[in-house]
């Protein structure tokens, strides 16, 4: 597919670090890691700074989707910086507040109220898997290699993110993974579940913006629902979320959208929804 509607403006946010850029497009928001120059490997400073940015296109009224990307062409993250790891992550102590960081990064995503993507171009290994993970979809270009070398380092890997990798791959996978530490390529990561789909490298950011629009004209109220219902049936959870998840589903058929619709569907047209 190829995106033929005009282009809105680019907007750029403040971040609490500039190599975890906000950008808001229209509807799509994107969080784009940018340290191309180590293939948008994450310091602790822009794992720190990764909540915030989540939380900026979370609150913005105008973003319905979120993709999450790295900049330029060689890597979505190809990993943590691992030159910090001799201060950052010297002993038990420090390494437990750096995986807090991490953890913290990961969850921001994984609880966004918001459908996220992630958009994977070429590395995507360690803590860039963390990141895919905890989007609600991953696409990526036919160039993409995933891999989880943590067995390689030594270093343990944030509890959550493994639920994470478990949740998009089954524990068989999971641990075939973790165990081995070797890559994969896109092909194979599609073939096990990991992605929802791959792409050309040509195709890939216009099949990306594509899936953004079709998510973003779609009923927010719904999307948010939709996506709180899965995330209890994934977790185990859904006899302790049970009510919260029906006045969720409540707040679909009270709202003004549920009524556009109806009426949009009876008069054959698109719906407009602003999600109340």
């Amino acid at each position: 597919m190829t995106s033929t509607s005009e282009t809105p403006a680019v907007v750029t946010l403040e971040s609490a670090d500039p190599r975890i850029r906000i950008e808001v497009e229209g509807a799509v928001g994107r969080l784009v890691v940018a340290n191309p120059e180590r293939r948008n490997a994450v310091s602790l400073a822009m794992w720190q700074a990764i909540p915030g940015a989540v939380a900026a296109l979370v609150a913005h009224p105008d973003v319905r989707v979120i993709v999450v990307r790295g900049d330029g062409d060689l890597a979505f993250v190809s990993g943590a910086d691992i030159s910090e790891f001799a201060t950052v992550r010297k002993d038990a102590a420090s390494a437990r507040a750096y995986e807090a960081s991490n953890a913290e990064a990961f969850s921001a995503l994984r609880h966004a109220t918001k459908p996220t993507i992630a958009m994977i171009r070429g590395f995507c290994l360690g803590g860039g898997m963390g990141l895919a993970v905890a989007c609600d979809i991953r696409i990526a270009a036919d160039d993409a290699v995933f891999g989880i070398p943590a067995a390689r380092l030594g270093v343990g890997y944030p509890p959550d993110c493994i639920a994470d990798v478990v949740a998009a791959v089954g524990p068989q996978r999971a641990k075939e993974m973790f165990f081995t530490a070797r890559r994969m390529t896109a092909a194979e990561a599609l073939e096990i579940g990991l992605l929802a789909a791959v792409h050309s490298v040509e195709a890939l950011e216009n099949e990306a913006i594509d899936l953004a629009t079709v998510i973003a004209h779609n009923a927010p109220l719904t999307l948010r629902a939709a996506k709180a219902a899965i995330d209890a049936v994934v977790d185990g959870a859904l006899p302790t979320r049970r009510e919260t998840l029906v006045a969720l589903t409540d707040a679909c058929f009270a709202s003004a959208d549920f009524a556009e619709g109806r009426t949009a569907f009876l008069e054959k047209r698109e719906a407009k929804f602003h999600g109340r």
